[in-house]
């Protein structure tokens, strides 16, 4: 099978000619599998489409066209309205980021405890000093005083989980930049809880190059140099 170890982008299958010479061609939207409900997904047109293959597979027909180009994955689930964000709602947002980065690595902390997987020795051992300091919040949703006050007071304890999620998204390079594509996976799934991520992360972009630097990201998060 020529098309066994021959790799396409998003949007693309591998099609085999009467040469038996492999290539990428366009998916069609109507060729892809069905899906559940909880599986669909809203482009950036506002429009729903059933799952990222339906999705992707229409943006690479739209190839070399503004539409094409304009086209991503906005979040999951079914489009629907998404409440605009404030000045100070953009503000608090971070607070409640780091709070939730933080306790997502204690919970794959606690998991690991039983059954090893979810974290690398490396990380475990940063994680632990979080999870041994007895005064942290545990998650729940917490004022914006006691998130600031609690930021303010054991601001070590969140610059880790700040620059570990900078790293778990920095992937297709690794290169100390966030793409869209990178950011996608984080933001398509938040989207329909937290409605000002999208300005978020725009603003976070400081010199407006559609990259997110470590040092842009860290600053956005309040962690200084």
């Amino acid at each position: 099978d020529s098309c066994r170890n021959f790799h396409c982008k998003r949007g693309k299958v591998c099609h085999v000619d009467k040469q038996k010479k492999p290539s990428c061609i366009c998916q069609d939207p109507a060729a892809c599998p069905s899906t559940k409900d909880y599986e669909r997904v809203c482009g950036t047109d506002n429009k729903t489409y059933d799952g990222t293959c339906q999705l992707f597979g229409t943006k690479c027909q739209l190839e070399g066209t503004k539409m094409g180009r304009q086209l991503h994955l906005d979040y999951m689930g079914s489009c629907k309205y998404i409440p605009h964000c404030t000045d100070y709602e953009v503000d608090q947002f971070p607070l409640r980021m780091r709070d939730w980065l933080k306790n997502i690595l204690m919970q794959y902390y606690k998991r690991d405890m039983d059954t090893s997987g979810f974290l690398t020795e490396k990380q475990r051992s940063k994680v632990k000093k979080i999870y041994q300091n007895d005064k942290h919040l545990v998650a729940g949703d917490h004022a914006v005083e006691l998130l600031l006050h609690d930021f303010e007071k054991n601001y070590h304890m969140y610059v880790y989980p700040v620059h570990w999620q900078f790293h778990q998204l920095d992937q297709h390079p690794v290169d100390r930049l966030l793409t869209h594509s990178e950011l996608a996976p984080l933001r398509a799934s938040l989207v329909p809880m937290e409605h000002c991520i999208t300005r978020f992360f725009q603003e976070c972009d400081g010199d407006q190059d559609k990259l997110i630097a470590l040092k842009e990201w860290c600053h956005c998060f309040g962690i200084k140099e």
